[in-house]
């Protein structure tokens, strides 16, 4: 039961949070509290120490912003249609998901390596989209005085949408690991008169709290799509046409990203093992893969899986808030792309 609930959570939870909807959409307010700790338990699990930059790290986030403005130009040049333009260019500008280290992870990717692409994609989404929104949607052009005027307080109010769901939890964690590891030493010094241990090997999440993150971000996915169900339901009349269309080209863009980043993290492998963790003790499912293996599953989340919640919100705040329905149909995509993965791992074993 739990090997096939392990497998398919993903798809059923979308499905509750779609039939259920106006039940579950009270619920709302608790996201950032499943997400926080559904974080946390996941930085439990890395050391800081071990979160290096990497080859792939660059190229994936390069890739990621060359796509987004390409594709934006592109497909207003020929479609002439904004909205399409701007929901689109969301599809790939949004910010890697502060939960793809828990799915990576599942699959045998690298929880550290996800974790450092993943503060490093959200950071400079903050910095470049308060920069650039304002040339993209006509409504928002200002002059050189008031884009310098208005930069600082646009790129805060993003930063402050992000920061408490990636840096609390991260700072939380390390805090933990800190005030475990002083007691340790402490106590091993007064029961062995020794001097304190000055490495972080003391410290490992138990066992039993391994699984937890996933469950939270299954019961996260289930309120998230219920609020996605209640935006399709109060607009398909007006927005039929354009709801489709973005439906239909989030799914190519899904796939494009997955593919390219599962391409970039093989051609580009990148060490996963900590300086005080081995593999299988950070992430057993990663041991029996090469590292080339571990990286493709790795940096394909990091620019497959996104932070639609951040999508939707930065969306209907600088653009046309139409196009967030590029970011709400794209929940969907990479979700169910997501399910047919952990199917694959799930059967493989």
């Amino acid at each position: 039961m739990r090997k096939f609930f392990d497998s398919n959570a993903l798809w059923l939870s979308m499905l509750i949070g779609a039939v259920f909807y106006p039940w579950l959409l009270p619920l709302k307010p608790v996201l950032p509290w499943l997400i926080f700790f559904m974080l946390f338990f996941t930085f439990c699990k890395v050391n800081p120490l071990d979160l290096r930059l990497h080859k792939w790290h660059w190229v994936v986030l390069g890739a990621q912003m060359a796509l987004s403005f390409l594709t934006y130009f592109v497909t207003l040049r020929l479609s002439g249609d904004p909205v399409l333009a701007q929901g689109l260019l969301m599809c790939f500008i949004m910010p890697t998901a502060t939960a793809a280290p828990i799915i990576a992870g599942k699959m045998g990717g690298s929880i550290q390596n996800l974790t450092t692409f993943t503060l490093l994609s959200n950071f400079a989404t903050a910095i470049i989209v308060p920069a650039t929104f304002p040339l993209i949607n006509d409504q928002l052009q200002m002059t050189n005085y008031q884009f310098a005027e208005q930069f600082w307080p646009a790129f805060l109010l993003i930063l402050s949408r992000v920061a408490p769901l990636l840096l609390g939890p991260f700072f939380s964690a390390w805090l933990v690991r800190i005030g475990f590891n002083y007691y340790y030493r402490r106590k091993e010094k007064i029961t062995n008169h020794q001097s304190p241990i000055t490495n972080h090997k003391s410290f490992e999440l138990p066992k039993g709290l391994a699984v937890v993150p996933f469950y939270l971000w299954v019961a996260s996915i289930t309120v998230l799509s219920a609020t996605v169900t209640q935006t399709v339901v109060t607009n398909y009349q007006s927005q039929m046409t354009n709801m489709l269309i973005l439906l239909a080209c989030s799914f190519f863009v899904c796939l494009v990203q997955f593919g390219l980043g599962k391409w970039i993290g093989y051609k580009l492998p990148a060490p996963s093992k900590g300086r005080d963790y081995q593999d299988v003790l950070i992430n057993p499912a990663a041991a029996p893969k090469t590292m080339a293996g571990v990286s493709s599953i790795t940096a394909g989340q990091a620019f497959g899986q996104k932070n639609t919640s951040l999508g939707v919100w930065m969306a209907q705040t600088y653009l046309d808030p139409l196009s967030a329905l590029g970011a709400a149909a794209y929940i969907i995509w990479q979700n169910l792309f997501n399910s047919v993965q952990l199917f694959v791992v799930a059967h493989k074993k």
